[in-house]
C-alpha cells in the first residue's frame, strides 16, 4: 500500500481561512507516521480527509495511483481504518457486537463462521476476550480504546488512521495501546498515520514524523531530527530539554516562552 497527499487545502464554509494548506506527505509499508502540533494545527482534519469524512477544496489523495475520489465507500472501508478521538458516546452494544461491526465492508448484514473467527482473534490479540459479552458502555476508557481499535483491525484495513489513541489513558493504558498498534503495523504489515499530542509518546513509536503549525508541514523526518528545541519553542511556545534514550529523544517542558 501507498500514500500520497498532494497540496491538500480544506476549509470549513463558516470560514475563509484554511485549516489544511498545501500538505503533500507520502506513506510506504509498515511505517507508522506520527502526526504532531498544538491545538488547531490541521492533525484530526487530515485524517478525515484521507477517510473521505471531507473531501478537500484542492489536492488529492491518492491509494496505490487510484484518487480515493473514485474508489467506492465500502472498497475504502476495507482498506483504511479509522479510529476517532471521540468514542465515548456509543450505542448500547456487546464488545462482541462492536468488534463485528468492523466486518461490515466484507459481510453485507450476514456473518460467517469466519467473520466470528476474525472477531475472536482480533479481541484475543488485544487480550480483551473476556469482556466480549460486557456491554461496551460499561468499560473504562483504556478498555473501550482497545474495542474500538479491535474494530478496525477486524475489517482486516492496508492504513489505520488513529486520532488521539491515547487521549484521556493513563499512562499504563497509554503504553499498552501502542504497543499493541506497533506490533499490529509490524505483524500485518500495515501502514498507519496517528495525529497525538504527547510528543514523548509520538517520539517513542513512530518511524517518522511532521510537525505541523498553522494547518502547514512545519517540520518532517525521523523523532530525533523533527521533535528538538528549536521547533518545539518556535511551534509550541515552549522551551524544552531534550535527551536520547535508544536512539530516540525524549521531551522534558521547562517554562512557556515569554516571547515567541
Amino acid at each position: 500500500m501507498k500514500l500520497e497527499v498532494k497540496g491538500l487545502e480544506y476549509r470549513y464554509s463558516s470560514t475563509d481561512v484554511p485549516v489544511l494548506r498545501d500538505v503533500s506527505i507520502e506513506l510506504g509499508e509498515s511505517e507508522l507516521l506520527g502526526v504532531v502540533g498544538p491545538n488547531g494545527a490541521g492533525k484530526s482534519t487530515l485524517l478525515r480527509c484521507i477517510d473521505r469524512i471531507l473531501i478537500p477544496q484542492k489536492g488529492c489523495i491518492m491509494l496505490d495511483g487510484r484518487d480515493i475520489r473514485e474508489i467506492s465507500r465500502i472498497e475504502l472501508a476495507r482498506r483504511i481504518g479509522y479510529i476517532p478521538q471521540d468514542s465515548s458516546h456509543v450505542f448500547p452494544a456487546t464488545v462482541f457486537d462492536t468488534v463485528l461491526m468492523g466486518r461490515r465492508p466484507h459481510l453485507g448484514w450476514r456473518s460467517s463462521e469466519r467473520d466470528t473467527a476474525k472477531v475472536l482473534e482480533t479481541l484475543k490479540l488485544l487480550n480483551i476476550e473476556d469482556l466480549a459479552m460486557r456491554d461496551i458502555n460499561e468499560l473504562s476508557g483504556g478498555q473501550r480504546q482497545k474495542v474500538f481499535i479491535a474494530r478496525s483491525l477486524t475489517q482486516e484495513p492496508e492504513l489505520l488512521l488513529l486520532d488521539e489513541p491515547t487521549s484521556n489513558l493513563d499512562i499504563r493504558h497509554q503504553l499498552e495501546v501502542m504497543e499493541i498498534v506497533k506490533r499490529v503495523i509490524r505483524e500485518r504489515g500495515i501502514s498507519a498515520i496517528m495525529a497525538i499530542h504527547d510528543l514523548n509518546l509520538a517520539a517513542r513509536y513512530s518511524d517518522r514524523i511532521i510537525m505541523m503549525n498553522g494547518g502547514s508541514i512545519y517540520a518532517e523526518g525521523k523523532p530525533s531530527s523533527v521533535l528538538n528545541a528549536e521547533n518545539i519553542r518556535h511551534v509550541y511556545g515552549v522551551e524544552a530539554k531534550l535527551g536520547i534514550h535508544e536512539e530516540r529523544p525524549y521531551i522534558l517542558p521547562v517554562r512557556v516562552c515569554v516571547n515567541r
